[in-house]
């Protein structure tokens, strides 16, 4: 349409704004210029039509209601496109959520089958042996019948046979050169009418069967359980009287209610929420979170000193509404007075971000950081470890952690190193983290952030700890190592775009990272700059070929000792690649496996051995013969992963099947 105009739809008076933009002259007075703008009409006048019909209406110059709605413009275009970061960011949240929800999948899909080739693996072991006692014990009644009928048989045909001749010899002439032979006959008919014969069976001919498959089969019904919940951050909601008000050294405690994404609360509990109380500098407080099973949970946290302090909670690594909280925490006037009442003003909270809020802190489950212990929860695993009773005497003497993902609690433990100054460290795979615990089995710390960038964890697998102190976990998902600090903060990585799924790490005397590529069949020598040193090893059943390698151990002499998971074997390698010694075959007895696991060597190059299939462990010397079992009779392993041995010379192997990592007494 060309400039000056009209729509066949428009009327005199309807002269926009950006119609004005040509100099548009008015329509109802011929030869007036529209300069001037009715606001009221929203419509472009001449002086005229401004003195006539709009005489009433607020009017002013055109120029000035141009700029007016221009800057307007202007802000509605700038606050959509203020809105493109906030969708990207989203998107790029979004899509890592998905991601680790897929990824998430994977795993338990992963797990689901492990479980039940377990499960077949031990009912076929059951089979075997109920089949093995049936014949042992109709072996041992055969045996005894047996004996009785040859006894009979045998008595039987002496009597007739003896019968027999003296019938023959009664049927001739009486002769007296025969009284001798007869004579004979008769003590022997005498004897034989006289002995012992076993008339009376001696053992009977029953042999049940009693299956009580009703309740397993019950069981196997109910077996396993998908837990998740509909909660999310942004909908979710703390409340409480430690949201309040805090007293030095005094517990305070926070109620979080999870809501799904309309705001209707959630009934279910194992939502993963992390809460951190930290300083300005860093340093954290100690807390407990408590999960009610109901949709709350409650956070408990004490803090020792005055000061602000930010309180992040965190629900699925993202922060729930207010979050992070400021916090002022004071000291109460009088030592002795109880908690003061929720009309106390010693804490205030407000939803401004603070510059105590890390992100450091996206941890999964309780409180993060704290060597305190926090309130136990019922049933906790964490605190001092006491010797099992048990009738049956063994090598145990503590086991740590049940199935979870809080402090102590584990979900696919694989790897264990321990350090010369007297740590455990467990490779928690499934919880993307490693925890770290005193040789006695006291909690220390855990890190680790879920994720493929570098600093995060994906599953990791393999622990070790470097002489220098920096600890180095194999990242099976991500396919490379990570190193961190001592305290857990990350310096660098190394193996990216060579390895294909790192198992288990090691460290060798010169300081170079011993890598075992499990999908790639090799064995990988890293400085710990990155830099490769040498490999070897391919896929394949041969001496120098592995099938599934899973973990690796260095003796004093730098020998590297490798477990070959699927040729059910345990070989060791010179630095160069070269074997010196190979040992073991499939099967139950003393030196054989059944896909073999962990290992650790000893100063005096005994080494021992995680036999994950037939869950035990086994010790052989340094020439691979076998030496000994660590008897773990009285608490029953499932599925043994990586095991080290500890500063104080005692055994600790990660049991992955009862989610715990178990120390046994181990004389070197």
């Amino acid at each position: 349409m060309e400039a000056g105009h009209p729509s066949p739809d428009s009327s005199n008076e309807e002269c926009t704004v950006l119609e004005a933009l040509s100099g548009l002259a008015c329509h109802t007075h011929t030869g007036k210029v529209t300069e001037l703008y009715c606001s009221g009409c929203e419509v472009c006048v001449c002086e005229v039509c401004a003195l006539g019909e709009h005489a009433d209406h607020p009017t002013g110059p055109l120029l000035a209601a141009l700029g007016t709605h221009r800057d307007g413009l202007q802000e509605r275009l700038t606050a959509a496109q203020n809105r493109l970061p906030q969708i990207s960011e989203a998107l790029v949240s979004l899509r890592e959520i998905l991601q680790q929800l897929t990824n998430q999948r994977a795993l338990i899909e992963e797990d689901i089958h492990i479980s039940f080739e377990e499960l077949h693996k031990t009912l076929d072991v059951r089979k075997s042996v109920l089949l093995m006692e049936l014949e042992v014990t109709y072996g041992l009644k055969q045996k005894v019948l047996q004996a009785q009928l040859d006894t009979l048989l045998h008595g039987q045909g002496g009597i007739v046979d003896t019968c027999t001749q003296t019938e023959k010899a009664l049927s001739g002439e009486a002769r007296a050169a025969s009284l001798q032979a007869e004579r004979g006959l008769g003590e022997r008919l005498r004897d034989l009418a006289s002995q012992g014969l076993p008339f009376q069976a001696e053992e009977n001919d029953q042999l049940d069967l009693l299956m009580e498959t009703e309740g397993l089969r019950k069981s196997i019904h109910k077996l396993g359980t998908i837990i998740t919940t509909s909660a999310v951050a942004s909908q979710s909601e703390a409340s409480g009287v430690g949201l309040e008000q805090c007293i030095v050294g005094l517990p305070a405690c926070v109620t979080i209610m999870t809501r799904d994404k309309a705001g209707g609360p959630c009934r279910s509990g194992n939502a993963i929420l992390s809460a951190e109380v930290c300083t300005p500098d860093g340093s954290v407080a100690d807390g407990e979170i408590l999960d009610y099973k109901n949709g709350t949970y409650d956070f408990v946290y004490t803090v020792n000193k005055e000061g602000e302090f930010s309180l992040a909670l965190r629900l699925y690594d993202q922060h729930i509404k207010g979050s992070p909280f400021r916090l002022r925490v004071t000291r109460s006037p009088d030592p002795e007075e109880s908690p003061p009442t929720t009309t106390a003003t010693s804490l205030t909270a407000t939803a401004t971000p603070s510059t105590g809020s890390s992100e450091g802190a996206k941890r999964r489950g309780k409180s993060p950081g704290s060597k305190k212990k926090g309130s136990r929860r019922t049933g906790s695993a964490l605190g001092t470890p006491r010797r099992k009773e048990n009738p049956i005497e063994d090598d145990l003497i503590f086991r740590i952690g049940t199935k979870g993902r809080n402090k102590g609690e584990f979900t696919n433990l694989q790897g264990v190193s321990a350090s010369s100054n007297g740590r455990i460290l467990i490779a928690d795979s499934n919880n993307q983290c490693v925890q770290i615990f005193s040789n006695e089995g006291e909690f220390n710390s855990r890190f680790g952030v879920r994720g493929r960038s570098p600093g995060q964890l994906q599953r990791p697998t393999g622990v070790a700890v470097h002489p220098n102190g920096d600890i180095i976990i194999a990242d099976y998902d991500n396919k490379w190592v990570s190193i961190f600090s001592s305290e857990g903060k990350y310096k660098a990585k190394l193996g990216s775009g060579r390895l294909m799924g790192p198992k288990g790490v090691s460290v060798d005397q010169n300081g170079h990272v011993i890598v075992v590529d499990n999908k790639a069949c090799t064995v990988f020598i890293f400085q710990p700059t990155g830099k490769l040193v040498s490999k070897f090893g391919s896929r394949g059943n041969g001496d120098k070929q592995f099938a599934g390698p899973h973990f690796a151990a260095v003796n004093n002499n730098n020998e590297i000792i490798v477990t070959d998971f699927h040729n059910h074997s345990v070989k060791v390698f010179t630095p160069e690649g070269e074997l010196l010694l190979k040992f073991g075959s499939n099967g139950e007895g003393n030196g054989q496996f059944n896909a073999p696991t962990g290992v650790a060597v000893d100063v005096n190059g005994n080494i021992i051995v995680a036999d994950w299939g037939n869950s035990r462990i086994q010790v052989f010397d340094g020439s691979g013969s076998f030496l000994s079992y660590i008897n773990t009779s009285a608490d029953p392993l499932y599925g043994p992963q990586g095991l080290a041995l500890t500063s104080d010379g005692h055994v600790v192997v990660a049991d992955s099947g009862n989610h715990c990592f178990k120390v046994y007494r181990y004389l070197q």
